[in-house]
């Protein structure tokens, strides 16, 4: 009882609706006006290198974006966001986006790398995990639905010294929740330790790779009780397998696929047996499948809205014929476009990962421009 208490007190959210698969209902309130004929097409979207750089829109996306709505500022072309990225919910990323760009955008077209972790709460939902990343990867987990996580963070700080690192790391003065003294309870400590971990999930970029792959070899070669004797790895999950993106600073930045290469080169030299994980995110097809579910779903919703003003029926059978995915990654955007096939339509901006003047040697699109606001007036122009 100890530890959920702990865990009720601790978390910041316990809204814990599931938001994976996404039901057609849930759309219903993005517009209420739309055109009279429902668009036949939809919009994935990538955001780093596509959509901002940073915190900085780029390649004239607040423009690009207000042109899928009409006059009154509902949305009239489906479209979604479809990021490897995250380390906050949804709904968070949601509103940060309606800010930056100058549109109102629901959380449901929102797809982050670690969204499809909510299809794994029926497995874990109270088993001790812990979720690894930048942002609010544990507030992420308890929103999905997960009651038994705790962030890296807070999960390390109850096993003293087991990071020899720390003394030295005066650039982190965030103190975890138990580090806290509210939080200082011995048989929530021992509670905590003398628990298996279940599984381990990277929601976002390790902010401390020492420290994270140090605990992660402590907790996966254990079966998840650091200090012990080897034993069964827990399952591991990562949101993404991105090795580099594209970021504020000039060059690419190291991603989550640079992470996992880490952890797993060392896991491997001081485990007999390799490193099991299962790594979603673009170009997974998996990914793509449930970008086209919920871009019909989106569709569907807005043609519902139009029928119901016209006492029209029938709506059920509403059709995209052309899936646009707009992305700056080749290995990543590109190459998962390629292979999820039709009714995938890829296009590689040159705001991003990719620079070239000439199309992907390896992962070739099916259309090269040099920003997303060029890529939309292809769209428009072509399915009008």
């Amino acid at each position: 009882m100890g530890l959920r208490r702990f865990l009720v007190k601790a978390s910041e959210i316990r809204n814990r609706k599931r938001l994976w698969p996404i039901s057609t209902r849930s759309f219903s309130n993005i517009s209420s006006q739309i055109q009279s004929t429902p668009a036949s097409f939809g919009i994935a979207f990538d955001i780093d290198g596509v959509i901002l750089r940073g915190e900085t829109p780029i390649g004239g996306s607040p423009q690009a974006l207000k042109r899928l709505y009409n006059n009154s500022g509902a949305l009239r072309i489906p479209y979604i966001f479809l990021t490897n990225g995250g380390g906050f919910s949804e709904s968070k990323r949601a509103l940060e986006l309606s800010k930056l760009l100058g549109v109102h955008i629901s959380p449901s077209q929102v797809v982050q790398g670690h969204s499809p972790f909510k299809q794994l709460v029926d497995r874990f939902e109270n088993e001790l995990v812990v979720a690894v990343g930048k942002g609010e990867p544990a507030t992420v987990m308890s929103e999905y639905g997960y009651k038994n996580v705790f962030s890296i963070d807070d999960y390390a700080s109850f096993f003293e010294n087991i990071d020899p690192l720390l003394p030295y790391k005066k650039w982190n003065t965030k103190q975890t929740d138990y580090q806290n003294s509210n939080f200082k309870d011995t048989a929530l400590k021992n509670d905590v330790c003398s628990q298996r971990v279940q599984a381990v999930f990277i929601v976002s970029d390790s902010v401390d790779w020492s420290r994270d792959i140090q605990v992660l070899c402590d907790i996966l070669r254990t079966g998840g009780l650091p200090g012990r004797e080897i034993g069964h790895q827990p399952e591991l999950f990562f949101a993404s397998d991105d090795l580099t993106y594209q970021a504020a600073f000039p060059a690419e930045r190291l991603g989550m696929g640079a992470f996992r290469i880490a952890l797993e080169s060392v896991f491997n030299k001081i485990h007999p047996k390799a490193l099991k994980y299962t790594a979603y995110g673009k170009p997974n097809p998996f990914v793509f499948n449930t970008a086209e579910v919920l871009l019909r779903q989106l569709a569907q919703s807005l043609h519902h809205n139009v029928h119901n003003a016209t006492n029209h029926a029938n709506v059920g059978n509403h059709h995209l014929k052309t899936l646009y995915m707009i992305g700056d990654n080749p290995s990543v955007d590109i190459h998962g476009a390629r292979q999820a096939g039709h009714p995938w339509f890829s296009i590689l901006t040159r705001t991003g990962v990719f620079k070239g003047r000439e199309n992907h040697p390896k992962f070739q699109a099916d259309l090269v421009v040099d920003t997303v606001e060029e890529a939309v007036d292809y769209i428009l122009r072509k399915e009008s």
